[in-house]
């Protein structure tokens, strides 16, 4: 089974990612055959400077490395580095009418945000489109947020069907509904956009700003609280097994203890969560070279896949 997915080097990689992508991605790793690439064309969207993409990328990289991402298991590549997702976005937007791109759930939020939208952010759903159909995927990890994008390619993929014949393999959807939308530090879902993630790594005085700076209500220290109506609840959920969250949950309920101690034992339980994990950041760090051999070696091996794809679509549609 092929699974595909996409993260999106648009800030530093934060909780919300692992528990809602990369820890699921890390267990496709071990038993399926997985595509993962970083979405650097989505990127365009939120990007401000040539400078900052790309050192989001290459440090989107490190990160994903240093997390678990094994370049023997999984193909692991840079989206732009493989242009014919390019080629077959323009052929797959054919497919998809301007009326059905305006009901876009992730369009219709960030202008209601006050986000100025580019055209390129309306097409958003027919690049991914094209991420999805040409690697031939089984399945795609997606959050709930993500859901409809991915039924966007599903009919994209159906109505071309219908006129060209048969050359898509449709993909499943896979949402993990526990972990499918992991809050920010306001409440809303974590995101770069939004400016209210905690990061997966960086200097342990700026992470614990973060971390004390998620948003409570104002119960007093000696009255119980409610853990299902708490921000710092639900994120410090992510970190515990069943018996722990159980345990964390009564703590809650019973009262006496304040949200900065409660604050400080997420800190503490996230920090030494990512502990390992930075150790190995930090000598790849030192070793720039060895991460972009490992992208390209997953370059050539998603672009043989891409190219073998894009012809048998091209030929269907009697492009020479």
């Amino acid at each position: 089974m092929r699974v595909l997915t996409g993260i999106q080097p648009s800030g530093r990689i934060h909780i919300g990612n692992y528990f809602g992508a990369i820890q699921p991605i890390l267990d496709y790793q071990n038993r399926s055959e997985l595509f993962l690439f970083l979405a650097n064309y989505h990127s365009l969207t939120t990007s401000k400077s040539k400078e900052e993409l790309e050192g989001f990328t290459i440090q989107a990289a490190i990160d994903l490395l240093s997390l678990g991402i094994d370049p023997e298991q999984t193909t692991f590549w840079v989206q732009s580095q493989v242009p014919q997702v390019m080629e077959l976005t323009w052929i797959l937007s054919q497919c998809i009418t301007v009326n059905q791109l305006q009901l876009a759930h992730s369009y219709k939020d960030k202008v209601a945000k006050g986000f100025v939208p580019s055209s390129g952010l309306f097409f958003y759903p027919v690049l991914m489109a094209a991420d999805i159909l040409l690697f031939n995927s089984n399945r795609v990890p997606v959050g709930k947020d993500q859901k409809q994008h991915l039924e966007f390619a599903r009919d994209i993929a159906s109505r071309f069907h219908q006129q060209y014949g048969e050359v898509f393999l449709i993909p499943e959807p896979e949402i993990l509904e526990e972990t499918a939308v992991v809050p920010g530090t306001d409440g809303q879902k974590m995101s770069k956009s939004y400016g209210n993630t905690i990061a997966c790594f960086g200097e342990e005085k700026e992470l614990r700003k973060a971390v004390m700076s998620i948003l409570t209500d104002s119960i007093g220290v000696t009255e119980p609280k409610d853990p299902d109506s708490s921000i710092v609840f639900a994120i410090h959920s992510l970190f515990l097994k069943r018996e722990e969250r159980a345990s964390l949950r009564d703590k809650y309920m019973a009262g006496n203890v304040g949200y900065g101690d409660l604050k400080k034992s997420l800190f503490e339980c996230y920090w030494e969560k990512f502990r390992p994990y930075r150790t190995k950041r930090e000598s790849l760090q030192k070793d720039i070279g060895l991460v972009r051999e490992i992208l390209e070696m997953g370059r050539q091996k998603a672009s043989s896949v891409a190219q073998e794809n894009l012809s048998k679509i091209k030929k269907s549609i009697g492009i020479l």
